[in-house]
């Protein structure tokens, strides 16, 4: 249960930065730590104690882990490095338009 607790700590961490914080790296960081926190929800969700790995074993009753959870998070971690690949993107060609990173300063410029 606290390791439960943990990860939603680490998802308040990441909705912090990406709420309150201005600069616009931050917030992908922020946008990036609430992703692997999910991610690690997931992961402990399929979690059983005393769990081996999902192979399978002829012969031996074990007791495994859930490997569905696994590999949604596989996926999901492909797809958060793209998404964030393109966010830094995004953020290095505004940078190079605006001068700033800052979210204020870049509304200000609507035109």
């Amino acid at each position: 249960m606290i390791l439960f607790i943990l990860a939603f700590l680490l998802f308040l961490v990441g909705l912090y930065g990406i709420l309150i914080k201005r600069n616009l790296i931050k917030v992908i960081i922020g946008l990036m730590i609430v992703e692997y926190a999910v991610n690690l929800i997931f992961v402990l969700v399929g979690y059983r104690e005393g769990g081996t790995a999902p192979i399978e074993m002829l012969g031996q009753k074990t007791f495994f882990v859930d490997p569905l959870p696994q590999a949604l998070v596989l996926t999901a971690i492909v797809i958060g490095l793209g998404t964030t690949a393109l966010m830094v993107s995004v953020a290095v060609r505004i940078y190079e338009k605006y001068d700033t990173l800052d979210v204020r300063k870049i509304r200000k410029l609507r035109g």
